[in-house]
């Protein structure tokens, strides 16, 4: 079984399509696998029949000579932030569990389109409130990897922390994330393995928990930039139910692969080298720069004059948004319900928020009620917004003079749990190099380049212009053969 599973997406489906194993065969691996990893708590349901009857529907097309799609017979890891039809969808918090929703995401729908399966439904930060997976009601998600010298549990990063320990396991070929300042990149830094955010609009919202709705994003996470390049295609495209959905065609980002970077230029914001930033990131970043430059691409200096102020306007402009969005939880119509004797409805409301959300979900709760009230909405939200138009413009004026940007993406590796979550503001930091881009929703992504001296993996970002995903997986690929990153954790679960 295990060779099945030290398989990727690309591997499954041509394999699946090329008739040298079965779906089903795949799908029975990566079950025993999840069943055999419980002890990580990356998934908070598991569904091994819908990854097996997925795999026969494969399996029965192939025999019958019908085309298959993108993920045909690929098992999935699917971030319990996505709404799937008939199975549990908490966004890992108290006062959602139990919800079976009657309908399902627009992306899970496209992934079961394409041919794949769902394993089950990872493990986050409450809603996808956090950078460690410390908050989520169902317990915190072990990393698989470990400092060396210790056996001290270490954070697999946040929200997509379920998403990123179940990938870098091996108990998920890929998985579903979703990034609203930094979700999908940090934890695939603090793991070893890829992950993109796209264009903000490129995939479907509809069916996604929403935190704070200008800024979440799904895209997905897997071992290798190819297979985040399938993933996307089969999560992409324009769906009339979201609003903020893109009308554009899905283009062929795996086909458009290319390594080759001459007459590239890649930006080095000199804004990124922060104090507080660990030496050995900084180190990653310099072979980073080596490295696309042995692949063709001219390095220029450009500067982001106003990235310092990205961090405290998003932590104004996403609780803000959260504190809109989580209103809907109040017992009324689906969800935990407290209804204490003899109280009324505004009691129902209190006692059903109290007890349903957890500590860092209410913090953010009161930090966007307070900046949207009507003494402080012009002080500080009206002013945050301000702030985002001038992070974007910066990304505008630096495009000018390049075609993708490297950064660090995360300022120091994975910690261990515990070591923070007394320090609201520190955690914080860890989005420091992932919200500027995402307040900007431009196209960024993390790719492993080394581990450090305790064995931990560290990631580079590369950030595009808009619509531009193919230039920064190409970035991504150039990277990632050079880097020839292939550190794997010590299985110890």
């Amino acid at each position: 079984m295990s060779e099945f599973t030290n398989l990727g997406v690309k591997a499954i489906r041509d394999g699946v399509a090329g008739g040298d194993f079965s779906a089903r065969e795949v799908a029975e691996a990566f079950n025993a696998a999840v069943a055999g990893a419980a002890e990580l708590n990356a998934f908070i349901v598991t569904t091994p029949d819908h990854a097996l009857s997925a795999a026969e529907r494969v399996d029965a097309d192939r025999a019958a000579g019908k085309p298959l799609g993108k993920m045909a017979g690929v098992p999935i890891g699917m971030k319990d932030l996505f709404a799937t039809k008939g199975v549990q969808t908490t966004a890992a918090s108290h006062i959602l569990e139990g919800f079976e929703p009657e309908y399902e995401s627009t992306v899970s729908q496209n992934l079961w389109n394409a041919g794949a399966g769902m394993l089950g439904k990872l493990n986050l930060d409450q809603f996808a409130m956090g950078s460690s997976n410390e908050t989520s009601y169902f317990g915190n998600v072990s990393s698989p990897w470990r400092k060396e010298g210790t056996n001290a549990a270490m954070s697999p990063g946040g929200s997509s922390g379920g998403s990123s320990a179940a990938v870098s396991a091996r108990i998920a070929p890929a998985a579903t994330g979703t990034d609203t300042g930094g979700s999908i990149r940090q934890p695939a830094a603090f793991t070893g393995i890829c992950g993109i955010k796209p264009t903000y609009g490129r995939c479907s919202r509809w069916g996604v928990v929403a935190f704070a709705s200008s800024l979440d994003q799904a895209g997905p996470m897997a071992r290798d930039v190819t297979d985040c390049a399938i993933m996307l295609e089969a999560m992409a495209g324009f769906d009339p139910k979201d609003a903020t959905s893109l009308d554009m065609p899905v283009p062929a980002w795996e086909a458009g692969l290319d390594a080759d970077l001459r007459g590239k230029k890649v930006g080095i914001p000199r804004e990124y080298r922060m104090d507080g930033t660990d030496s050995e990131i900084l180190d990653s970043w310099e072979r980073g720069k080596e490295w696309l430059r042995d692949a063709g691409a001219e390095i220029v200096d450009v500067s982001l004059p106003h990235t310092k102020y990205a961090l405290p306007a998003y932590y104004i402009v996403a609780p803000a948004e959260a504190s809109s969005n989580l209103a809907r939880y109040d017992g009324v119509r689906y969800g935990l319900r407290e209804l204490p004797d003899g109280a009324g409805l505004q009691d129902m409301y209190a006692a059903t928020r109290a007890a349903g959300f957890g500590d860092e979900v209410k913090r953010r709760i009161l930090i966007g009620t307070y900046v949207l009230s009507a003494g402080f909405y012009d002080a500080y939200y009206n002013q945050a917004q301000k702030v985002r138009a001038l992070v974007s413009r910066d990304f505008s004026e630096a495009f000018k003079q390049c075609d993708v940007i490297l950064a660090p993406t995360t300022p120091t590796a994975s910690f261990p749990l515990g070591e923070m979550s007394d320090d609201p503001l520190a955690m914080y930091l860890n989005d420091v190099f992932a919200v500027p881009a995402s307040l900007a929703g431009l196209p960024a992504m993390s790719v492993p380049a080394m581990t450090n001296k305790d064995g931990l993996p560290l990631g580079l970002q590369l950030v595009g212009k808009a619509f531009d995903e193919q230039g920064v997986l190409n970035a991504g690929l150039a990277i990632e053969q050079r880097a020839g990153f292939s550190a794997r954790p010590e299985k110890w679960w």
